[in-house]
């Protein structure tokens, strides 16, 4: 491989790395305000969006072990990498295609698996993260307030008959 295409290819694996996620967007008809906004709205995520020719991604990507995206890599393309919330970004991402009918996203790759356009609206529709988190929380403390009631309840029995049989002796 030329020099120069090692350096891109080089630069590509740097933006791959920073996250476990990356999606694949179609630009073609974007104007430069359209990509101004849209880069504005994905850096509240933490999240870039980067120009990328189609043969280096295609060299990057199976160079990190992504599912072949081949059929994808047509056109004018680019990547949506950074930030810890996925959901967050493809909620981004979906929102401004959905306004916009010149370009949209066309795949994705979270943790190595492929995502398809529907999988990607699907994990725009999950809640944030930290929404996500307290609602585990949730559900697994809720057994053990459950376990904690049960075993309360026993010695609180106990203490309501002693107590009925205290306040039926004093009233004699």
């Amino acid at each position: 491989m030329r020099p120069e295409k090692q350096f891109l290819v080089d630069e590509v694996n740097t933006h791959l790395e920073k996250s476990d996620y990356m999606f694949l967007a179609n630009y073609e008809r974007a104007n430069v305000m359209d990509i101004a906004d849209l880069r504005a709205q994905l850096v509240k995520e933490s999240a870039e969006f980067h120009v990328v020719k189609n043969n280096i991604l295609k060299v990057a990507a199976k160079g990190r072990g992504f599912p072949e995206l081949d059929e994808h890599l047509t056109g004018q393309n680019a990547i949506v990498i950074g930030g810890e919330n996925p959901s967050g970004v493809a909620k981004v991402l979906t929102k401004f295609f959905d306004k916009q009918e010149k370009f949209g996203v066309k795949a994705g790759v979270l943790s190595n698996q492929r995502l398809e356009v529907g999988e990607i609206k699907a994990l725009a529709k999950l809640p944030p993260l930290e929404v996500l988190r307290a609602q585990l929380l949730g559900l697994l403390s809720k057994p053990a307030q459950q376990m904690v009631f049960v075993l309360n309840a026993v010695p609180q029995n106990v203490l309501n008959l002693l107590q009925a049989k205290i306040d039926a002796e004093g009233g004699n």
